[in-house]
């Protein structure tokens, strides 16, 4: 179409001049147009004819007849006409190559992409890429809306692992990563963090951005009031099981060093369940109330709480934010994306903060896809962009640069992760750290209700420590409120 439609101006000039060859060439019936339009070939440079008034829009072959001269004239009027609507109304699927390409990102926390963004579009002027930052709860209930309406979705939409199972019930509606390169990738992450996107019916809709792993973030300052040891090697040794973690922190609290052991209920739940071989689900069934995967994680913390070691402060709050910068908690479980968390909420904080071992060994809390909902209008940017941002070049930065771990095995050895340390948590190893925590993790499954679950349980946990039921009544209302969620 290029080859003979150089301007809309153009089109416009020939309009008047087309109006009787097209009024003719519609007359014509549907089969002699087919014959007409196989033999008919554009040719160029254009040459006047009798139906293009002189124009320079067409030529035919050289001794055509007048229907083919019509077809010609009337063919560049549709060209025109399309050409026209496609500049008004842009295109669901496609964008003229001189023309930007606006891809939208939906994310939840800290990706670490900012400066990947700008990288990427330096190397793509034809991209603009737009993040849309959401609460991580919010984010996951904002996409259920935006699929259940068909309305909304961004181009990318970042899942996490907690909430992905929601979301593989319903491949239809994303695009297929299978379809998209996927079978040349999939080797680059753990089998079980493949198979955490993919659909009963073998779709995958989501690409590996990070993995959680396992580790604990504590306050050196606040250890030395407390006369506790403040080498990570030390501390580490002061809790290898959750038990021992518990009465680290009455000696803690015992000394009264103006702070409170931990936070609050929830980041110890996850942390703790993230340990577990089975967790809410056992294959596709919820056993929140027969396996002991969250019973377990829900009696240490309580355990916890009824020593005092709480703070009271419920996650993801101003207060939590302002409790993590003030040094009202002197611990904070941490898989790995935790880092870029107090980095960003306790700017002023750093140095005074290190990193141990978990309690329990290895673990993993959290970690998230890049999926293409099918309401996006680029599908084929969208889907480039994607892959190159969880490409390992680019995980690897992400670490370097916020602590989000690595999913892709490759980095795991590679020095550039794993003689990584972190000048703001007191030059902790962290890539030696993460890098044995996932590597001795159990991977569970994630269900559809297993976001859901999670919240439930931590609002158990919130009432007790509220003092509205004991732990016993809270339990009971959580396996009440869990059979209700299925």
């Amino acid at each position: 179409m290029a080859e003979f439609v150089t301007t809309q101006q153009r089109h416009l000039d020939s309009f008047e001049e087309g109006a009787e060859c097209l009024s003719y060439f519609r007359e014509r019936s549907l089969e002699d147009q087919q014959e007409q339009n196989q033999q008919f070939q554009f040719e160029h440079p254009p040459a006047p004819t009798p139906c293009s008034g002189g124009s320079p829009m067409l030529s035919a072959r050289s001794g055509a007849d007048r229907r083919r001269r019509f077809a010609a004239v009337a063919g560049s009027l549709l060209a025109a006409t399309l050409v026209m609507t496609t500049a008004a109304c842009g295109s669901d699927s496609d964008t003229a190559s001189n023309e930007k390409v606006k891809l939208t990102v939906a994310t939840f926390g800290e990706f670490g992409y900012k400066a990947l963004y700008t990288e990427y579009m330096a190397a793509h002027p034809n991209i603009e890429i737009v993040e849309r930052i959401t609460k991580t709860e919010d984010h996951q209930k904002n996409l259920a809306a935006h699929l259940a309406t068909n309305s909304g979705a961004a181009d990318i939409e970042a899942i996490e692992e907690g909430w992905v199972g929601q979301f593989t019930s319903q491949p239809g509606k994303f695009y297929d990563w299978m379809e998209y390169g996927g079978a040349e990738l999939k080797s680059a992450w753990p089998a079980w963090k493949w198979q955490q996107a993919s659909s009963p019916d073998g779709k995958v809709i989501g690409l590996g951005t990070d993995v959680g792993g396992m580790a604990m973030c504590y306050r050196k300052d606040l250890f030395a009031k407390a006369g506790l040891p403040t080498d990570r090697a030390e501390v580490s040794k002061l809790w290898p099981t959750w038990d021992e973690f518990i009465a680290t922190g009455v000696k803690f609290e015992a000394a009264k060093p103006g702070a409170k052991f931990m936070d609050g209920p929830a980041v110890m739940y996850r942390s703790i369940l993230g340990q577990q071989p089975v967790g809410i689900y056992d294959g596709d069934k919820v056993v929140v109330d027969s396996a002991p995967g969250v019973k377990t994680a829900w009696d240490l913390t309580i355990k916890a709480m009824n020593a005092g070691l709480s703070a009271k402060i419920a996650a993801w709050t101003p207060d939590w934010n302002t409790g993590m910068a003030k040094g009202t908690f002197a611990t904070l479980a941490c898989p790995s994306w935790m880092m870029a968390y107090i980095q960003t909420q306790a700017k002023d904080t750093a140095g005074k903060w290190d990193i141990a071992d978990v309690p329990g060994g290895g673990g993993n809390w959290g970690g998230s896809f890049l999926t293409l909902p099918k309401q996006g209008k680029h599908v084929k940017e969208a889907s480039e962009l994607a892959k190159w941002l969880v490409a390992p070049e680019q995980q690897a930065k992400v670490f370097r640069a916020v602590g989000n771990f690595p999913s892709t095995v490759s980095l795991y050895e590679d020095s550039v992760i794993k003689d990584f340390k972190n000048p703001f948590f007191s030059d902790a190893p962290v890539g030696a750290i993460f890098s044995k925590s996932v590597k001795t993790m159990v991977p569970q499954y994630m269900g559809p209700k297993s976001g859901d679950v999670n919240t439930a349980v931590i609002n158990g946990l919130t009432r007790v420590e509220q003092g509205k039921q004991t732990p016993d009544e809270a339990w009971t209302q959580v396996l009440k409120d869990v059979k209700a969620l299925l």
